[in-house]
């Protein structure tokens, strides 16, 4: 070693290890400074909230991670976060959603605002695209311009009416006694034995019946045949694809962002092939004339006629959105009835006195008489109220937009204005819980639904609007309802039109298990899952249940 030092090759050798040494210096350096990037921003992102903000704008929520804002906070507990910022800073405030700077406006004013605004301004269709359109389709519902969505909303009508609604009853019927019948999570019903209890998930059952309930009334009967298990999984995919993440991201390459995209695409060729067969051999009095024909017949005001994919991805919405709100709304509205055995023989009682024979067998159940079940109505419009299915409905704002004096207390230079390019939120989930509006606004009370003259009838007056005026934003006159602190459906040219489809579902579906089983739980209610797009109830939410005896 030591005659190599000696070498004429030492001063290359020294040269070669201050290099190394120096390179090693600065990759280390380099990592350090690439490891203090993360806390630098965090630094500077704080620094820029604790400078004097521009008072003409809502106050923003103070967060530390830069781009990520109060995701987190928003996403675990969305009520509690918009009651917590409610509170510091009134019914206006912004908080940031990954990179989205997001006006929330509270109280029935603040539905008011953002979902009676014009849809130039306060924009639907930038707001859902990236999540919708994966799902739906490229063609269809927010992929596409308001006046052509409002057309399609008014094609799909022609399965949303009172003669359709009276034919549904007895299909759904029949759905959930045949699902009672052959359904393996039933065993203990299908013995005939009244005194063996089983139990069952109330989220999962329902999911699949409402699947099922949906398919047969809203598509029709060679639709309904094809769907067999291999569809229910697929559907399963297509439905992974409804994550938050994908509000802000459509496409990352995450494995249910692929099963979303090849469920799709199977189920987009499933229906094609239906419409194009039907196409080319028109005999439509050899089957059952259904929404594939109704939608295939349709043209554009323009004249263009709806194309094979535009039928496709619009059954894809109808039968998704025919499930989702019933899914959930069905299976709360079950839990709180076998948590309270009282209230389920109150209910029973009601369906003996509608459908009860004198030989103890069951009248099949109508239409009209779901609509003349006031104890029933009422816990489903209080599990409504309680347990909205969406508790967050953006608009993307496309023009600087004045915030009403009304809504807010005023800035220092007169009202408040949300910038073009924020998002503004609403929340009926908030307004249907304000303890400022509702008495015991968090208490699970069907009575407040009885009183004819109280606060809930008025709000639900307010929100149908029967015999006021109606609006017509291109499918039909419907009540606006902005204005009502109860909106389970929405308000304003976006409201659900399957609204008195999903109660006719819900009436069918639940009068029938009431009939049919006495149902009970061993935990209580359980709380709000907030990790999907739907508020679904969190587990554990078994229900037990055993078959009724004839004679009770």
């Amino acid at each position: 070693m030591a005659s190599f030092l000696n070498s004429t090759n030492t001063g290359e050798w020294t040269t070669y290890l201050e290099q190394a040494g120096l390179a090693e210096l600065n990759t280390r350096n380099i990592l350090l400074a690439l490891g203090s990037m993360p806390i630098i921003a965090i630094v500077l992102n704080v620094i820029s909230q604790l400078l004097p903000a521009d008072p003409s704008k809502p106050p923003l929520v103070f967060h530390w991670l830069p781009f990520v804002g109060s995701a987190v906070q928003y996403g675990m507990d969305p009520l509690t976060f918009f009651a917590e910022n409610q509170r510091k800073f009134g019914n206006v405030f912004t908080f940031v959603l990954f990179g989205r700077k997001v006006t929330v406006c509270l109280g029935p004013q603040g539905n008011n605002f953002v979902l009676g605004g014009k849809s130039t301004v306060f924009n639907a269709e930038d707001a859902y695209q990236h999540l919708t359109a994966p799902i739906f389709g490229d063609d269809v519902v927010y992929a596409i311009p308001n006046e052509k969505f409002m057309e399609q909303k008014k094609f799909v009508k022609w399965a949303l009416n009172t003669d359709a609604f009276r034919s549904y009853a007895g299909l759904i019927e029949h759905e959930a006694t045949e699902f009672l019948n052959h359904d393996s999570n039933y065993k203990a019903y299908q013995s005939g034995k009244t005194d063996e209890w089983g139990t069952v998930d109330a989220l999962e059952m329902l999911a699949e019946l409402t699947i099922l309930t949906a398919a047969r009334t809203l598509q029709g009967k060679e639709i309904r045949s094809r769907m067999d298990k291999t569809f229910a999984h697929t559907l399963s995919d297509l439905d992974g694809g409804f994550v938050p993440i994908n509000f802000l991201f459509r496409n990352l390459p995450l494995p249910h962002n692929w099963r979303r995209d090849a469920a799709h695409k199977k189920i987009s060729q499933f229906y094609v092939d239906i419409i194009k067969r039907r196409r080319e051999n028109r005999r439509d009095d050899e089957a059952e004339y259904d929404i594939v024909n109704a939608l295939r017949d349709q043209k554009y005001r323009g004249g263009d006629p709806v194309t094979d994919s535009e039928v496709g991805h619009m059954l894809i919405a109808l039968l998704m959105a025919g499930q989702h709100t019933s899914m959930s709304t069905g299976s709360w509205t079950l839990l709180h009835i076998a948590a309270d055995p009282e209230l389920g023989e109150k209910l029973f009682a009601e369906q003996v006195q509608h459908f009860r024979r004198p030989d103890g067998t069951w009248n099949p159940i109508t239409y009209d008489e779901t609509k003349d079940l006031p104890l029933l109505d009422a816990v489903i419009r209080e599990t409504l109220r309680i347990h909205p299915p969406i508790h967050s409905i953006l608009r993307h704002v496309r023009d600087n937009v004045p915030v009403p004096q009304s809504l807010s207390a005023p800035s220092e230079n007169g009202t408040y204005v949300i910038p073009k390019g924020y998002y503004v939120l609403a929340s009926p989930a908030m307004s249907q819980t304000d303890a400022t509006v509702w008495d015991r606004p968090f208490e699970f009370d069907y009575t407040r639904w009885t009183d004819n003259t109280g606060f809930a009838a008025q709000a639900l007056n307010e929100y149908t609007d029967e015999s006021g005026e109606k609006i017509d934003f291109g499918f039909g006159a419907v009540s606006k309802g902005t204005n009502s602190p109860y909106q389970p459906f929405g308000a304003g040219r976006h409201r659900c039109i399957g609204e008195q489809f999903a109660y006719l579902q819900l009436s069918t579906i639940i009068s029938k298990f009431l009939q049919e089983l006495e149902l009970r739980m061993d935990t209580p209610v359980p709380r709000n899952n907030y990790q999907t797009m739907i508020a679904t109830p969190d587990s554990p939410r078994m229900i037990r249940y055993r078959r009724r005896t004839p004679a009770n």
